[in-house]
């Protein structure tokens, strides 16, 4: 969850930042504080993050994407979001992100691996791309091989890597979903994959071992999308969504949800954690949350079966290898939205569609989504603090085209009324669809009541400012992450816990 600003102010860099990235002594302010650089083309801070063209963190948008955050009321903030074009150097290709940090450095977990992924991402495709060249049949017909000592430094990696996550490795690596069929996957998506593959796990790898970061009981979720031309690749680790919004044979809108929400009780997922000795099962307070536990104690209590950070529960069967799909895309689809479980958490995959679709720009549409997400939770969660919400959109058809279809979607809508209207006529008293009066509601839900009778788009006009909201003393719904084990009890230093790996 969040967009969080910290400095070291003895060297003026953030947790994990390098003197590369470090802010510079020019932008101090005369009171002495930071003057943090804005990113001019998405309308926000990069905080302490060099400017990269093409690249979004904060709210704003382009010409293809929207992006948007807001804090709930759990406090910081702990989403992350990321929209990079031109990435690898590619016209034709988009990197997007989602990441929903948990726990009490969550915030700077989900930083770290929105800053860190793309770019270890470029770097492994680059490597892979230059180790397909060395093999290539050079022109006397014989095979170009490895020295020597490359073909050594490979076996010792390899093996090293087996050795390390050899649950990971044996089960997850690899391994293609049940319904791809590789006669009609693209070239690029094998290496892209194991390219995925290999970046989370090298992400995580340094998250352990990071100086600054603790991240024994803190994690974030990723879901994160690459697009190159037609073909798209989305990857996903934890409870965040990715949907595409598609038209059918009718040009219908329809909401195609592009991943699974990796949750402890899925068969699949519940069944690697136990084999790992660790626990899920759902508290008697909240039945319908399932969550996984340490197997002496009962803590942390993780509401997702997969994450980056969360070591107290590696050894226990949770893992941060992505769950990995390709599709093809089609001149049909229209957007993708990214969003964290705040969002999804109170809208359907087609109400979320739907709002997208209708949003008076594309401009504005990431944050139609989360206005409205986040006065549906006040309306269904009165008595709840509301979580952070993000969500990134992605564009895949030219504006014009998109207008042209949605206007004829329009008409044809409009004629069929028309025609039901005249078929309909001898029979209107028996057919009419009459308004139901609702019960009387309470003077006490204000808010909520005349949220029901606003349309969308009186909804997201409506200032933040009007709305006074004072249910603030009611219990969270759920929480990704319950508690922390009691070896930890005391101060949570940064490298208190690594003794207990």
């Amino acid at each position: 969850m969040g967009l969080c600003y910290s400095v070291d102010r003895t060297t003026g860099k953030e947790p994990g930042e390098t003197s590369t990235t470090a802010t510079t002594a020019d932008e101090r302010l005369g009171s002495g504080r930071w003057r943090r650089p804005r990113d001019l083309k998405g309308g926000g801070d990069i905080e302490g993050i060099p400017q990269v063209l093409g690249r979004l963190v904060s709210n704003g948008s382009s010409k293809i994407a929207c992006l948007y955050t807001q804090q709930g009321k759990k406090g910081t903030n702990q989403d992350a979001m990321l929209v990079f074009e031109n990435f690898c150097s590619r016209d034709d290709t988009v990197f997007c992100g989602v990441f929903d940090g948990h726990g009490p450095f969550g915030h700077m977990v989900a930083k770290k691996v929105r800053d860190t992924l793309p770019f270890t991402l470029s770097t492994q495709l680059k490597t892979a791309s230059e180790s397909d060249q060395s093999s290539l049949v050079g022109a006397n017909g014989f095979l170009i091989k490895c020295t020597e000592e490359e073909e050594m430094q490979t076996t010792e990696s390899e093996e090293v890597q087996k050795t390390e996550s050899v649950t990971t490795m044996d089960e997850q690596w690899c391994e293609l979903n049940p319904n791809e069929n590789n006669d009609e996957l693209p070239e690029m998506y094998l290496p892209l994959k194991q390219a995925l593959l290999k970046s989370c796990q090298q992400i995580d790898k340094e998250l352990k071992m990071h100086p600054t970061i603790d991240c024994f009981c803190s994690g974030t979720t990723s879901v994160t999308l690459i697009k190159q031309g037609e073909d798209l690749v989305v990857g996903n680790i934890g409870d965040s969504r990715a949907v595409l919004a598609t038209r059918d044979e009718d040009n219908a809108l329809l909401a195609v949800q592009l991943t699974v929400d990796l949750k402890p009780d899925l068969p699949g997922e519940s069944a690697r954690i136990q084999k790992c000795k660790g626990r899920v099962f759902a508290l008697q307070d909240e039945p319908e949350v399932a969550r996984v536990w340490l197997p002496n104690s009962d803590s942390p209590g993780l509401a997702m079966a997969r994450a980056f950070g969360d070591f107290c529960l590696k050894d226990y069967g949770l893992i941060s290898v992505p769950d990995i799909n390709y599709r093809r895309l089609t001149e049909r689809d229209q957007f993708i939205i990214l969003a964290s479980d705040g969002v999804w958490d109170v809208l359907s995959n087609k109400e979320a569609v739907d709002i997208v679709a209708s949003a008076p720009s594309r401009n504005t549409a990431a944050r139609a989504l989360v206005d409205t997400a986040v006065r549906s939770w006040r309306i269904k969660y009165p008595t709840s603090k509301n979580d952070d919400c993000t969500v990134v959109c992605l564009f895949l058809q030219d504006s014009s085209v998109a207008m042209e279809v949605s206007s004829n979607v329009m008409k044809h809508s409009h004629k069929e009324e028309s025609i039901e209207s005249v078929s309909n006529s001898t029979s209107k008293e028996e057919d009419e669809i009459v308004p139901v009066k609702d019960e009387k509601i309470p003077a006490s839900c204000g808010i909520e009541s005349k949220m029901m009778t606003m349309t969308l788009a009186e909804c997201i006009s409506v200032a933040q400012d009007d709305e006074e909201w004072s249910a603030l003393e009611g219990l969270t719904r759920v929480n990704s992450l319950l508690s922390i084990p009691r070896f930890l009890s005391g101060e949570l230093r940064s490298t208190s816990w690594r003794k207990w790996l």
